[in-house]
């Protein structure tokens, strides 16, 4: 019969986080295609920002022709990436605001969608006390920091993508078995958190997740709990999280309101994108060629006031059977 071990607290919460800090560190600076840093190069332009974060299904999957690549941009103030004032505004109040960008490399066009939120932003909605699971959610999941201002501004970063490691890990003790396998909690956390949010995904796909690399959770999710203060017991490769009945009580409770804030919180962001979406008309245009064969041309109109140009283009596209079942 296989024995049983224990754990409790040896060490401080702070040399636990400091841990958990560099393992994602060293995670973030493993390097990629020479093409992608091109096309973030591109983006930035003249701007300055703490960095840029690569993640998403580009990352874990690879680039092809139908990729649509995830930036996040983290900057120091909102005032230090170039936009309108009502998007700025917008993206205080509700972050991030979403762009979309296209970078042409040979005959193969790349395209990204770039989401902007500022440092205080990202700290924020990485911790255990946000109701908005959408960024811990994501950067518990891999990536890389693909663009850096400097050797402080990769520690800022570094440090907000640990703490939405250890929030993440924490949900899945408080929302996943009272025993089991490591990728059971990841794979139960990211079910709730898509059941959480406004998103159309494949049946399977929060297990997938954890598919691509199962190594990587297993080895990410005990030194997280030490991190966020929850002791375990294991027997073989069966861990326990040391909750009480009170701590799920309170968990579940608390995950009720986050799940009952989290579809309006997207729905406002859809919304808000309606007004924000820097190139809205072109990833439009993209994502009806891709579906559907048609080709829009984007004038120089519509890429400015992308609503008012919507209903001219709707109609065209009903007229050339965009819209017809087959």
């Amino acid at each position: 019969m296989m024995a049983q071990t224990s754990h409790s607290q040896t060490t401080s919460g702070a040399q636990a986080y400091a841990a958990v800090a560099q393992w994602v560190s060293q995670e973030l600076q493993q390097p990629v295609q020479p093409d992608i840093t091109a096309f973030v190069r591109q983006i930035l332009n003249s701007a300055n920002p703490l960095g840029v974060l690569f993640y998403g299904s580009g990352l874990r999957g690879g680039v092809d022709a139908d990729t649509l690549l995830d930036f996040y941009i983290v900057v120091d103030k909102q005032r230090d990436w170039p936009r309108s004032w009502l998007s700025a505004a917008c993206n205080a109040l509700l972050p991030p605001n979403v762009e979309y960008h296209e970078y042409q490399q040979g005959t193969h066009t790349m395209r990204a969608k770039v989401a902007v939120l500022s440092l205080a932003q990202f700290r924020q909605l990485t911790g255990q006390q946000t109701y908005d699971t959408t960024v811990w959610a994501r950067f518990s999941q891999p990536a890389r920091l693909v663009w850096v201002r400097n050797e402080a501004a990769a520690q800022a970063v570094s440090a907000c993508v640990a703490r939405a490691c250890v929030t993440a890990a924490r949900w899945a003790a408080l929302l996943g078995p009272q025993q089991g396998q490591a990728r059971r909690f990841w794979d139960t956390l990211y079910r709730q958190t898509y059941g959480a949010e406004l998103r159309v995904e494949r049946q399977g796909r929060p297990q997938s997740l954890v598919e691509k690399d199962p190594g990587r959770y297993e080895s990410l999710l005990l030194p997280c709990w030490q991190a966020a203060g929850i002791d375990w017991s294991a027997q073989g490769d069966v861990i326990s999280p040391a909750l009480s009945v009170s701590d799920r009580a309170k968990g579940q409770k608390r995950w009720a309101l986050c799940k009952a804030l989290g579809r309006p919180l997207n729905m406002i962001r859809l919304l808000k994108a309606a007004y924000t979406f820097t190139g809205a008309a072109r990833y439009a245009a993209w994502k009806v060629q891709r579906h559907s064969g048609l080709e829009i041309t984007v004038t120089p109109f519509a890429e400015k006031h992308p609503l008012l140009a919507a209903p001219p283009v709707l109609w065209s596209l009903w007229r050339r059977g965009a819209f017809t079942r087959h």
